[in-house]
């Protein structure tokens, strides 16, 4: 099966991505509330909170479900900074020119790039091998490890660090996700899971330790997603990744190709306004 890159598909991507995304807000509210993670529909537009430093505090959508107005960005906007965020747009191609000349009239600025990639799901899956490594779904055993693991491939970075452990932390007890490890001599090295709605499969959260790295556990795991995406009855599957990087590339020779290139878009902070002072 073929798709063509065109807003259909994007539609489809970018509500898998958004509907994985607000899954995470239902399973936040009972395990850190204080956070006060919530998320919103306006219009197609997914708004997320997960609070006010988090990576997944943003919108997906905008634009490709319906015009952008001056309205619904105000909205948007509101809701995002009553609750003390930054207001950030993951920003599909496909919204068009009008949405982006918006978003930049408005005070908006470039603030990251994204690399969206597919593949269709068909018979051709196959279970990865390896005499040295393993790679599974993890049980419920396995929670623990698996949040360590996860930490561990990003030790290097503190700060990410810490953002990774919280997000491993909401993701294992999000029941909409499936997770995978790869182990070497039954130690555990490498992480990853994967997001499922209306027959898109969102692989995403790969991890690998630093002395595991250079072993093909992440081929392994992508591999993995695949088969069981397959077995799960998804169509399609999508990656996100920095442009041009090694994961990009994994992804490629596995067959994904690039659906298109999204720009996070930032809004300035706005002036305080000296009448209210």
């Amino acid at each position: 099966m073929s798709w063509f890159m065109d807003q259909a598909l994007s539609r489809r991507l970018e509500r898998a991505e958004g509907s994985v995304g607000a899954s995470f807000m239902a399973v936040s509210q009972q395990v850190v509330p204080e956070v006060g993670a919530t998320w919103h529909d306006f219009d197609g537009t997914y708004a997320i909170f997960d609070g006010a430093q988090s990576p997944m505090t943003q919108t997906f959508g905008l634009g490709v479900f319906g015009p952008t107005t001056p309205g619904s960005l105000s909205a948007i906007e509101a809701y995002f900074e009553s609750r003390g965020a930054d207001v950030m747009h993951e920003v599909s191609p496909l919204a068009g020119v009008a949405t982006i000349a918006l978003l930049v009239d408005r005070g908006y600025r470039p603030h990251e790039l994204s690399t969206v990639l597919v593949q269709a799901i068909d018979d051709r899956m196959t279970a990865p091998a390896s005499q040295a490594l393993r790679v599974r779904t993890i049980e419920p055993a396995d929670h623990d490890a698996w949040i360590e693991t996860s930490v561990t491939g990003w030790a290097e970075d503190p700060v990410i660090a810490r953002v990774i452990r919280s997000l491993a932390e909401i993701a294992i007890a999000n029941r909409t996700m499936v997770h995978f490890v790869v182990e070497r001599d039954g130690a555990p090295i490498a992480t990853a899971s994967m997001g499922i709605h209306d027959g898109v499969a969102l692989l995403a959260g790969a991890s690998t330790i630093p002395s595991g790295r250079g072993l093909g556990a992440q081929a392994m795991l992508l591999a993995a997603r695949l088969v069981e995406a397959r077995r799960r009855s998804c169509e399609i599957a999508m990656m996100v990744t920095e442009p041009g990087s090694t994961s990009q590339r994994n992804a490629e020779r596995r067959g994904f190709r690039v659906a298109y290139t999204r720009t996070k878009w930032r809004l300035a902070r706005r002036a305080a306004d000296p009448m209210s002072a």
